[in-house]
């Protein structure tokens, strides 16, 4: 996939050891189960205290849910301090989440999110392996993630 190529030349140079990528259109919603950029942001920061670099993919309606219009991923990736080619918001009508398992698998990465992806265990059965989705959340205003579920 394109768009990873930035993390696959990252890997091969040695400079990331673990990776994971961020359900974005999941992980907005964390805080109050309304969608925030803040919450976006704060969950990379999160990730890279644990030792991970994060790629963000998204759903194609997540800039109408945050901005009331639709945004790209250069525009996301900026907003969130990311490389671009560590952004993408997939295209309208398709969904993001075999992307989202699909990028991980190519990469050997896990994945941020609370969707358990149920309809894609047949196609995607390291979905359901411990420990291959990083759950997270808020309690008490305070962000919390289980990298080792």
């Amino acid at each position: 996939m394109l768009v990873w190529g930035l993390l696959e030349a990252a890997r091969r140079r040695g400079r990331a050891k673990s990776w994971v990528v961020l359900d974005g259109s999941n992980v907005m919603h964390w805080r109050d189960n309304s969608p925030r950029l803040e919450t976006l942001r704060e969950v990379i920061a999160a990730c890279r205290k644990l030792g991970f670099e994060t790629g963000v993919v998204f759903d194609a309606n997540a800039g109408y849910k945050l901005f009331d219009r639709y945004v790209d991923d250069a525009e996301f990736a900026r907003l969130l301090r990311l490389p671009v080619a560590q952004v993408l918001v997939v295209a309208r009508g398709e969904p993001a989440d075999p992307i989202i398992l699909s990028a991980a698998r190519d990469q050997g990465a896990r994945i941020v999110t609370n969707d358990r992806y149920l309809d894609w265990h047949a196609r995607f059965p390291e979905a359901a392996a411990p420990g291959h989705l990083i759950r997270g959340g808020y309690r008490a205003g305070a962000l919390w993630l289980a990298p080792r579920e």
